[in-house]
């Protein structure tokens, strides 16, 4: 069996499945060749055989991350079912050390007439917990899905978001030793996403994750290493960004291999030629950003801690005048608002934000320690905070993202926080222009020549 360290052992394995062109011809399958075999005639097969995997092989370490990508068809739900134990393998060997929880399909293991309470008790005991050990759990797993009194209803009645969040609340109580998550994730919603990725940040620390994602910027921002499937084989497997980018440029010369031939570029291939001026002189042109945020208030819903010392109150947008906004658009000069009332006096109060995106990678942020350095502010009980931060908006992808907002109270490397908020402010992005990067920045100017 796996070693010590070694959660999950692949070694060689293939899936083969049986295509039938019709119901005819299946039923034909199972009649005929047990004919044919009796009379000692050759069998013949009515089926076209798939291979939907091919002598795949890799070792999962304890702690380990490992995002698997592809395109649609190259083995990767299949090789998910198989390490959970729902598929068996045609040849080869599995072998896991440990409690494997998987998000899977929409649904894959409730029952659709059982309520949300009724299907936790169902699938923790799948996953080897006993009805007490899911009972005293429960409350937990009823908070890290959210959904309310529909818990008390028959899942049938869920939207898609709600599968995944009561799914998902499952499989983070049962003590897995092996997290494996397909593509059904990304139907949650921004706030939801956030708990996720909280939760996975934290729960990689001591087990293993198998990720599945089209996502390229997951995979690098999760996974320590990349699996690349193409037509059932290993086609690369190696540090995620390197995978990826192969993966990426194999798939831009998969959509448009018949109008260029994209090639591979190193940088130690990159051109070195000298640019001189030609042509008229073109004034350069200024880009229009159409970027639209649009802010809500989620402090009342959001989570985090506290230690009763105080308490943020708000976090708002304000146009510089200091009139609140609601919507905002990338590249204009805002403020960030955020009030806390301190319940205890506080001789160093710091308070500070993170802008954080839907798969909860910090973006941007600041805290009021440079200037309570200099300017140290007291606040005696009862006294209200206001921080303003006063800057240029990004430009930021589509999306949702969220803000966090804290109150601490020290120095930058001895300090304590004293409320926390992950969601206090969410907002979405809209735009008809197409973002690059996880932040952009408004240009002030971009031009092209063309030179002998």
């Amino acid at each position: 069996m796996c070693s010590d360290d070694v959660v999950a052992r692949v070694a060689g394995v293939s899936k083969r499945f049986a295509l039938y062109a019709s119901p005819r011809d299946r039923l034909k399958q199972y009649v005929f060749p047990r004919i044919q075999g009796t009379l000692g005639l050759e069998c013949r097969a009515y089926y076209q055989e798939v291979n939907a995997l091919n002598g795949v092989g890799f070792i999962l370490r304890r702690g380990e991350s490992l995002g698997i990508i592809g395109p649609n068809g190259s083995g990767k739900s299949t090789l998910l079912q198989i390490l959970c134990g729902t598929v068996a393998p045609s040849s080869g060997s599995v072998e896991i050390d440990g409690r494997v929880a998987a998000l899977l399909e929409l649904g894959a293991g409730f029952n659709p007439e059982f309520t949300g309470r009724e299907n936790v008790f169902l699938a923790a005991s799948l996953y080897g917990l006993a009805p007490g050990q899911t009972k005293e759990r429960f409350h937990s797993i009823a908070e890290f899905a959210g959904i309310g009194a529909y818990m008390e209803q028959p899942v049938k009645t869920y939207s898609s978001g709600m599968y995944v969040r009561l799914a998902f609340a499952v499989i983070a109580h049962v003590d897995a030793d092996l997290l494996v998550i397909d593509e059904a994730l990304a139907v949650g919603d921004a706030i939801f996403m956030q708990r996720c990725m909280r939760f996975i940040r934290r729960f990689r620390k001591q087990g293993s994750l198998i990720f599945v994602s089209h996502d390229m910027n997951s995979v690098m921002s999760l996974c320590d290493r990349a699996l690349w499937l193409d037509q059932g084989e290993i086609r690369a497997l190696g540090h995620p960004r390197t995978v990826t980018e192969d993966y990426l440029e194999y798939s831009i010369n998969q959509a448009h291999g018949e109008h260029v031939d994209v090639e591979s570029v190193r940088p130690a291939a990159r051109g070195k030629g000298e640019a001189s001026s030609c042509g008229p002189d073109i004034d350069a042109l200024t880009p229009e950003y159409d970027g639209e945020l649009t802010v809500q208030d989620n402090l009342d819903f959001a989570s985090g801690w506290k230690s009763g010392a105080g308490e943020l109150l708000e976090l708002s947008f304000t146009d510089e005048k200091g009139k609140p906004r609601q919507v905002v658009r990338g590249g204009e000069r805002v403020e960030l608002v955020i009030r806390a009332v301190a319940y205890e006096p506080m001789d160093r109060p710091i308070i500070g934000f993170m802008v954080r995106n839907r798969l909860g990678q910090d973006l941007f942020g600041d805290n009021t320690l440079a200037f309570t350095n200099v300017t140290p502010t007291r606040v005696a009980a009862g006294q209200t905070l206001v921080a303003r931060y006063r800057f240029r908006l990004p430009m930021l992808p589509n999306g949702d993202y969220v803000v966090m907002g804290s109150l601490a109270e020290g120095e930058l490397h001895d300090h304590v926080q004293h409320h926390w908020l992950h969601d206090a402010l969410v907002f979405s992005v809209s735009s008809s222009t197409v973002r690059w990067g996880l932040v952009g920045v408004p240009f002030d100017r971009i031009s092209l020549e063309a030179r002998p």
